[in-house]
């Protein structure tokens, strides 16, 4: 447990140290984010705020993880490092085409899916290979599980891995949402993760939760830095990799709660606007602006959401109580 606590105060202290000397080379460069056209109106003034804070956690991650190699014996927490960097590549990239062509899409949706399911594939079959993950479907509340064939499985879980990371990404909107909102999840992951005797793979989630407390410092409304799809992609590496890393991916249906009412909330917005010509089931997708069009601050959608991720944490330590022992 003390290595725990030390690596969260480490990845805070770092990630705060790191945001410190990263936000003045990300204003000379004019790193700056574009407003989309159809986006909220009232996010104009956020033009050319600074892009890709999430270098901040990201980094003080990796250091973290680093000086904790030589103590380590369960290595899997390397493999959901590297996925989970593969996937921050990927919004690096992103961000990277929007701050280059001054512009609020980057790479195309057809490109970004490609990598990501590429990246899923991957991580997914070195887990497999490594012993890690098996290809029994574990049912929280219930403490049973349910073989299924490898192939099977693989492909869904590619399916729920891409799902996720997108679904993070959508969380990304306002200031502070995203980050408030994975707090709680990675205080859970980091509890399974020391109860079920993977120490090592606790250490991860830990980093990353000072690490982000850190981040919001500069993040909270009104926000200094964004993280950008570097960082919003990496977050929903992290979140996906752990779940699959302890074997129990349907946890993401509880602590991926208010990730997935974001995700339902675009869909069915989109659907229901095709399907009546026009009219709009939300006054805007997703979800969170539909509730700043309500007139909430920013804040209280932020501190709201947080709260409701935090309860559905709990929700999901219950449900996993038979697991844990």
């Amino acid at each position: 447990m003390t290595r725990i606590i030390v690596t969260a105060i480490a990845g805070g202290m770092l990630s705060g140290l790191i945001g410190y000397l990263l936000l003045p080379v990300l204003r000379a460069l004019k790193a700056g984010q574009s407003v989309r056209e159809i986006g909220p109106t009232w996010h104009n003034s956020k033009a050319g705020t600074p892009l890709m804070g999430g270098l901040m956690f990201i980094f003080s991650l990796v250091i973290c993880l680093v000086i904790c190699i030589p103590t380590m014996e369960d290595y899997s927490v390397l493999y959901v490092l590297a996925l989970a960097l593969c996937f921050g590549l990927v919004g690096f990239l992103d961000d990277f085409c929007k701050v280059k062509y001054k512009r609020d899409l980057g790479l195309t949706a057809l490109q970004k899916m490609l990598l990501q399911m590429a990246v899923s594939a991957i991580f997914l079959y070195v887990l497999y290979r490594h012993g890690t993950m098996t290809c029994d479907l574990y049912i929280p509340f219930f403490n049973v599980t349910f073989y299924i064939h490898p192939l099977v499985y693989i492909f869904f879980a590619m399916f729920v891995m891409v799902g996720c990371v997108n679904a993070v990404n959508l969380t990304d909107g306002i200031d502070g949402l995203s980050s408030s909102v994975t707090l709680p999840v990675m205080i859970f992951f980091t509890a399974a993760a020391y109860r079920m005797e993977r120490t090592d793979l606790a250490l991860m989630p830990a980093a990353l939760t000072g690490g982000l407390i850190a981040y919001l410092f500069y993040n909270w409304h009104p926000a200094k830095v964004f993280m950008g799809d570097t960082g919003s992609l990496f977050l929903g590496g992290v979140v996906c990799g752990l779940a699959f890393a302890l074997d129990m991916p349907l946890i993401l249906i509880l602590v991926g709660f208010v990730y997935i009412v974001e995700t339902l909330s675009d869909i069915l917005q989109v659907t229901y606007f095709k399907a009546t010509h026009g009219k709009r089931l939300f006054k805007m997708a997703p979800i969170h602006h539909h509730f700043e069009m309500c007139g909430w601050k920013e804040t209280k959608i932020v501190l709201v959401f947080a709260g409701v991720s935090a309860l559905m944490c709990i929700l999901a330590w219950f449900a996993i109580a038979g697991r844990l022992g």
